[in-house]
C-alpha cells in the first residue's frame, strides 16, 4: 500500500502532450534503425579509445593515439561509463568500475579545471555509483550511502574545495590537485565556472552527510545572484576576489550557459523554490534584453545594448531547458531556428552571425557538441513532434559522413570544407551519443514513468530508487533524485519529530480531551491534558505506527510551491494537474 501511494505521489507518470503523434513520427523515421546505428557509433569510438588511447584522457583519432587534456583521469572511460549501461552493456560497465577503482588516482601534481573536473569526473562517478545496482554490480552494505565510486567522487570533489576559499565564495577556475590553488592563479573565472556545482555537490552532501559541498555551491550561486546588474543580467567573466565584472557581455551561451541550467536542475533535484525563483527572474531579463525573433543575442549587461549579434553552438541547450519549465512553444520556435543552421552546414558552427547568416571567422568548427541533440531529446519527450527525430537522423548521417575516421570520430575543424582536427572530446561519448540514443529509444530505463523501481532496505525503512525522473548534469550524467532522500544522517531525529507530530495531531483531534488546572509548588497554575477515553492502550489502537519497532519512513513528496512544480525529460507538472 505504501509503495503504491508513493508511486502515485512521486514517480511522475504523466500523459505527455502530443503523445498521440508518436506513431506517425516513428513511421517517418525508423527509430530502431537509427538506434542501432548510434550504438555502432558508440562502439567505434569507445573501442578505439580503449585500443589506442587508454589510460590517457582522450583519443586522438587521426593519429590513433591518446593525450591527457583535463587532468590525467582516463577521462573518456569515466565519461562513457553510464552510457554503457544506457546502451545495455552491463558486463563492460562492471569491468570498467573495477578498472577505475584500481587505476584512477587524484593525489597527483596536476593543474585541473575546477569546472570540468566537477561535471565530468565527480558527475560521472556519482551517476555510475547510483546506477551500480541496476548494472548488476555487487554493492556494499549501506549503498547508496556508501560505495567505492562514491568515495572516489568525494575524493575528487575535496580536491576542488580549496578553489572556493575566496572572499566572495566564488571559486578560482583552476586548482592543483596536490597543492591547492597556485599562488599566481588568476582570479578571473567565467560565470558558468562559478555556478555549475549545485547538482553534483548537493548530491554528494546528501549521500555522504557532509554539508560542506552543498554549502560552497550555494554560496557561489548566491554570490553571482548578488552581483547581477540593475537590469537583472550577469556578465561572462568576474573577478572572484573583488566581485568586479571583467567581461560584461550577457547572454545564454559560452561562459554563462550551465549557470542557468543548474538553477533549474538544482531546483528540480532539491525541490528548491529559491533556485527556481532566481532562474525565473533571469528568464524575464533574458527575454527583455537578449531575445530577438526567437534568437538570443549578446548584450552589455548594464545597458542591454547589443554587443554581439551571434548564435553560439553552446546556446542550443536553451530549448531543452525551456522544456523543463514547461515553456514548450518558445522552446520549439527557438529550436527550429537552430535547426536551420544545422541544415545549412551539417553541424552547428561554434559562432554563427545571425544578420549575415554565416559562420564567424575562426569559429567555423564543430567539435561534435551535443546541445542541439539534447534539446531535441527533451522536446521529443514532451511533444512527439517528428521534426525532432529528423534532427536526430540528420545528426547521425552528418557525423558519420563527415567525422568518422578509422580510429574514431574527429572534431570538425571547419564546417565549410569539412577539414578535421585530431581530437575526440570525452563528451562525445558522455553526451552526444547518449542523447542521440535516448532520442531513438523511447523504452529506455532513463525514460521510466514510475512503473518499475527498486526497493532498497535502509536502517529506518525502505528507499525507492530507479523509478525515473533522472536529472542530467551538464555532462549528461543522470542523477536519481530519489537517492538524495535515502542517506540523511539525522534520521533518528526525524522520527522523533514525527512521533511528536503524531502525538500533537492526536491530542488536537481528540474530542474527549479536557484540560484541568493544577498548581505547582510555587502556587502557579499550569495546564495538563487528560482524556477520559485516551489511555495509552487506546492511543496505540488509534495510532498503530507507535506500536511497531520498525517505523515506516516518510516517503512523501517534498513541497514545491512554484508554478511549474516539476518537469523532467519533458514531463511537465503544473499546479492544476
Amino acid at each position: 500500500m505504501l509503495r503504491s501511494w508513493y508511486l502515485l505521489c512521486c514517480l511522475w507518470a504523466l500523459h505527455l502532450p502530443g503523445a498521440g503523434e508518436g506513431a506517425a513520427a516513428d513511421r517517418e523515421i525508423d527509430s530502431a534503425h537509427y538506434r542501432e546505428r548510434v550504438k555502432s557509433m558508440f562502439y567505434h569510438a569507445y573501442n578505439n579509445y580503449l585500443e589506442n588511447a587508454f589510460p590517457y584522457d582522450e583519443l586522438r583519432p587521426l593519429t590513433c593515439d591518446g593525450q591527457d587534456t583535463w587532468g590525467s583521469f582516463s577521462l573518456t572511460l569515466i565519461d562513457a561509463l553510464d552510457t554503457l549501461l544506457i546502451l545495455g552493456n552491463v558486463s563492460e560497465f562492471q569491468r570498467v568500475v573495477n578498472v577505475l577503482q584500481e587505476g584512477v588516482d587524484f593525489d597527483i601534481d596536476v593543474n585541473a579545471s575546477v569546472f570540468e573536473t566537477n561535471i565530468r569526473v565527480v558527475g560521472g562517478l556519482l551517476s555510475a555509483h547510483l546506477l551500480s545496482k541496476k548494472a548488476g554490480v555487487e554493492v556494499e552494505a549501506g549503498w547508496p550511502c556508501s560505495g567505492p565510486l562514491l568515495r572516489m567522487a568525494e575524493e575528487a570533489a575535496r580536491k576542488l574545495l580549496p578553489a572556493f576559499q575566496t572572499p566572495t565564495g566564488m571559486p578560482y577556475g583552476t586548482v592543483n590537485l596536490l597543492h591547492g590553488v597556485n599562488p599566481g592563479e588568476t582570479p578571473v573565472t567565467c560565470t558558468a565556472g562559478i555556478g555549475t556545482f549545485i547538482v553534483e555537490f548537493a548530491t554528494l552532501s546528501h549521500l555522504t552527510g557532509d554539508l560542506v559541498f552543498e554549502n560552497v555551491a550555494r554560496k557561489a550561486l548566491k554570490a553571482l545572484w548578488k552581483n547581477r546588474s540593475d537590469i537583472g543580467l550577469v556578465g561572462n567573466h568576474i573577478d572572484v576576489v573583488t566581485a568586479k565584472w571583467v567581461a560584461q557581455d550577457a547572454g545564454i551561451g559560452a561562459g554563462v550557459d550551465s549557470y542557468f541550467e543548474y538553477l533549474v536542475k538544482g531546483a528540480i533535484l532539491l525541490h528548491d523554490e529559491e533556485l527556481m525563483s532566481m532562474f525565473l527572474e533571469y528568464n524575464k531579463a533574458i527575454g527583455n534584453y537578449t531575445k530577438f525573433d526567437d534568437w538570443y543575442l549578446w548584450v552589455q549587461m548594464y545597458k542591454g545594448t547589443v554587443s554581439m549579434p551571434v548564435f553560439q553552438s553552446l546556446e542550443a541547450y536553451w530549448p531543452g531547458l525551456q522544456s523543463l519549465i514547461g515553456d514548450i512553444n518558445n522552446a520549439m520556435r527557438t529550436f527550429l531556428n537552430y535547426y536551420t543552421v544545422w541544415k545549412q552546414f551539417g553541424g552547428l558552427p561554434e559562432f554563427y552571425n545571425i544578420p549575415q547568416g554565416y559562420t564567424v571567422e575562426k569559429r567555423e568548427g564543430y567539435p561534435l557538441r551535443p546541445e542541439l541533440i539534447e534539446s531535441a531529446m527533451y522536446l521529443y519527450r514532451a511533444t512527439r513532434d517528428p521534426t525532432l527525430l529528423e534532427l536526430g537522423r540528420d545528426a547521425v548521417e552528418s557525423i558519420e559522413k563527415i567525422s568518422k575516421v578509422e580510429c574514431g570520430f574527429a572534431t570538425i575543424k571547419d564546417l565549410r570544407d569539412h577539414r578535421l582536427d585530431n581530437r575526440m572530446e570525452s563528451f562525445f561519448l558522455a553526451e552526444t551519443v547518449k542523447y542521440l540514443y535516448l532520442l531513438f529509444d523511447p523504452n529506455n530505463f532513463i525514460h521510466n514513468d514510475g512503473s518499475a523501481f527498486d526497493v532498497v532496505p535502509m536502517p529506518y525503512g525502505e528507499c525507492i530508487l530507479g523509478a525515473g525522473g533522472y536529472v542530467f548534469n551538464t555532462e549528461a550524467h543522470p542523477i536519481d533524485p530519489a537517492a538524495l532522500h535515502c542517506c540523511r544522517k539525522q534520521k533518528e531525529e526525524q522520527w522523533e519529530v514525527e512521533d511528536l507530530m503524531r502525538e500533537f495531531y492526536f491530542l488536537k483531534r481528540s474530542k474527549k480531551s479536557t484540560f484541568k488546572r493544577t498548581a505547582d509548588h510555587s502556587g502557579r497554575e499550569s495546564q495538563t491534558a487528560s482524556a477520559d477515553a485516551s489511555s495509552e492502550s487506546s492511543r496505540r489502537e488509534m495510532n498503530p505506527e507507535k506500536n511497531t519497532k520498525r517505523r515506516i519512513p516518510l516517503l512523501s513528496c517534498p513541497n514545491q510551491p512554484f508554478t511549474s512544480k516539476l518537469s523532467v525529460l519533458g514531463q511537465v507538472f503544473l499546479d492544476d494537474t
